[in-house]
């Protein structure tokens, strides 16, 4: 009767934690949002709003810092009342989130706006999204990300594929659909895998020629269709440096809007040490090589402003905080330093 009455007992304390818990709360609030138009129309009016001009996020210096502000419905619409149609504007707003109160929070693109008007109301400045991720605060980051890579899609798929009618996004932006074909689009995500390399003492990193001055970071490369997480990164590394991966093992994943909505899958790949010479694909690749763990503590430390020395050479520097690259480096340091 015991055993009864505490199985029974860790039942309802389990269901009312799940019914208290601060997360699930707030999912369910915004699958709501998704589903019930009116609904949402309604959080238009009172949430926030992150703004974006051709897809680069308002951000605001204070002092050393750059802050991402969340602008308020009220005061979003009082600068849409200087441009003709302000109410249209709101509608074309996406959801991004909410906070543990339940505020809405929306992404807004203001691109066919005088962007200096803008900048001048809120005092701030609209910034390139790659710029911006080395800037802003780590919490901020994958908002950002995630806004910009929803509001892109939204730009490019505003016609039906079968049909060539226009679709038409749902108040919340989760889907666009087509009203001739009754076809319904949702956004969807590209996987990718980055792929750190060592080969047991070293770790392999690597540069393509459209890199900030010497910046390297881990291989990565899109799945192929019908292939596994396993095959790409033996694929990848096989193409890109001509090694072979003995063993891999998942890390951890992130979002990554570079070109667009890409799920990026971190891992970590060894290759036998007598058989690490790297041989490189130069079309793909402008350097590749081999670190110790002293040159990647060094490189950790610096910032791409330290990083060119007074002979006008660049020392080497890696991805931000913000980056699962950057996750990625600090994990193979920590292994190798136990």
């Amino acid at each position: 009767m015991a055993a009864v009455y505490q199985a029974l007992h860790r039942r309802a304390s389990s269901l009312l934690y799940r019914l208290h818990s601060t997360y699930v709360r707030k999912m369910r609030y915004l699958n709501k949002l998704k589903e019930d138009d009116s609904l949402c129309r309604q959080a238009q009016t009172s949430g926030t709003f992150y703004l974006f001009h051709n897809l680069s996020p308002f951000l605001r210096k204070a002092g050393k810092k750059y802050l991402v502000p969340q602008v308020s419905a009220a005061e979003t619409r009082r600068i849409l009342e200087k441009f003709p149609e302000a109410e249209q504007w709101m509608e074309e707003s996406v959801l991004i989130g909410c906070s543990d109160e339940h505020t809405p929070h929306f992404a807004l693109d203001l691109g066919a706006l005088e962007k200096s008007v803008i900048e001048s109301e809120l005092q701030g400045s609209f910034t390139d999204l790659r710029k911006a991720l080395f800037v802003v605060d780590g919490k901020d980051s994958p908002l950002l990300a995630s806004a910009q890579s929803l509001l892109r899609w939204h730009d490019s798929h505003q016609y039906c594929s079968k049909t060539g009618q226009p679709t038409q996004k749902n108040p919340a932006g989760s889907k666009r659909v087509c009203q001739a074909s009754g076809i319904t689009y949702y956004p969807q995500v590209s996987p990718v895998v980055i792929t750190l390399v060592s080969d047991g003492s070293r770790c392999l990193l690597a540069r393509q020629p459209s890199f900030p001055p010497g910046m390297f970071t881990a291989l990565s490369g899109f799945c192929d269709v019908g292939k596994t997480v396993e095959e790409a990164v033996r694929r990848e590394v096989a193409e890109e440096v001509g090694l072979e991966v003995e063993s891999l093992r998942y890390s951890a994943s992130q979002h990554w809007p570079f070109p667009s909505g890409s799920l990026m899958l971190g891992c970590h790949a060894l290759v036998a040490a007598q058989r690490a010479e790297i041989s490189m694909d130069s079309l793909e690749l402008e350097e590749a090589r081999w670190f110790g763990l002293e040159e990647i503590v060094e490189g950790l430390k610096r910032e791409p402003r330290s990083s060119k020395q007074d002979d006008g050479s660049v020392l080497p520097w890696f991805p931000p905080r913000q980056a699962i690259a950057h996750q990625l480096i600090w994990e193979w340091v920590r292994q190798q330093s136990a």
